[in-house]
């Protein structure tokens, strides 16, 4: 057995025990399935323990680890498969649709959200040296955990021992945690989505006007002059990070909340589709068919009834 060998086994071995060790505090801080918020502001836990069908939700820019099952992510067409051998990590918002895969109730799903501040991005990004070139423009990454990010988790996830020492250290750790992904693969591309200027940072504010005027009409030529593009460069660039046009954003966007709607403040499906802002019901029943896979009603009432 060569160096290499010993190095890639040790290795191995170091992460499954960090990945051991992450269980062991995860599971003490969540008695019970769901998502749990911590003493930590920007961190959050979810526990599960059955599988689940798909779930449609718009990501919060984070980072996300999971140490116990495994779950897929659809971005569109795009398919990732997280283990606890992986991290994903997105600067933007993305309409996604996640499905945990292995979950059971002696072996749960576990998984920690590190939500991701672009000013923290920012900062790390001119104190540290420039990292390997970008190998993708997508706004949603996957990437193996390495020891060293699974150290600095552990060490912020240690603090909720010791609550007193959480305003002074969470800090420094959380920029830590942000400094071990971005010297990683892509980890130039996350530092595109904080300078402003940049063709990534424009489309984070195109992707935030969306996300906060979704109901509204939506004309390319006006969204492309407020974040200073053109409407071609635009396009080509949204496409590239969030995998639709930002037409098919906004339409996924809007599906999504009126579903929300639906479940939540007992409409019927044509004040869903007026609130997002659809003039015609048919075609506000026809496209949430398309993504959902059944008209509104049929698929709320089915919601509730496995709930």
């Amino acid at each position: 057995m060569g160096l290499t060998d010993l190095n890639k086994r040790g290795w191995c071995t170091n992460l499954k025990e960090l990945i051991s060790e992450l269980v062991r505090y995860m599971d003490r801080h969540t008695p019970m399935d769901g998502v749990h918020s911590m003493a930590i502001p920007e961190l959050y836990f979810r526990r599960q323990s059955h599988q689940s069908g798909p779930v449609y939700s718009n990501s919060h820019p984070s980072l996300y680890i999971i140490v116990q099952g495994a779950k897929t992510v659809e971005l569109a067409e795009e398919r990732y498969y997280v283990d606890p051998g992986s991290y994903l990590v997105s600067p933007v918002h993305l309409p996604v649709i996640g499905q945990i895969t292995k979950a059971s109730q002696s072996l749960p799903y576990l998984s920690l959200q590190l939500t991701l501040q672009p000013e923290i991005l920012l900062d790390v990004s001119k104190r540290s040296s420039p990292p390997k070139k970008v190998t993708s423009e997508r706004g949603l990454l996957l990437k193996p955990s390495t020891s060293d990010l699974l150290k600095a988790v552990l060490r912020l996830i240690e603090l909720l021992e010791t609550p007193s020492d959480i305003e002074v250290l969470a800090p420094l750790i959380i920029k830590e945690i942000f400094y071990r992904v971005l010297q990683g693969e892509n980890g130039e591309l996350l530092r595109q989505f904080a300078i402003i200027g940049s063709y990534s940072h424009c489309i984070s504010k195109a992707i935030e006007w969306i996300n906060h005027h979704y109901a509204e009409p939506l004309i390319i030529e006006d969204l492309a002059k407020t974040v200073k593009m053109s409407p071609r460069t635009l396009h080509r660039h949204f496409k590239k990070v969030t995998a639709m046009s930002p037409i098919q954003y906004q339409k996924t966007i809007r599906l999504q909340t009126a579903r929300r709607l639906l479940l939540t403040e007992n409409l019927d499906a044509a004040n869903a589709g007026f609130r997002v802002g659809y003039e015609s019901p048919s075609q506000f029943n026809r496209e949430y068919a398309r993504l959902f896979g059944r008209p509104p009603i049929r698929d709320i009432n089915d919601l509730r009834n496995f709930s």
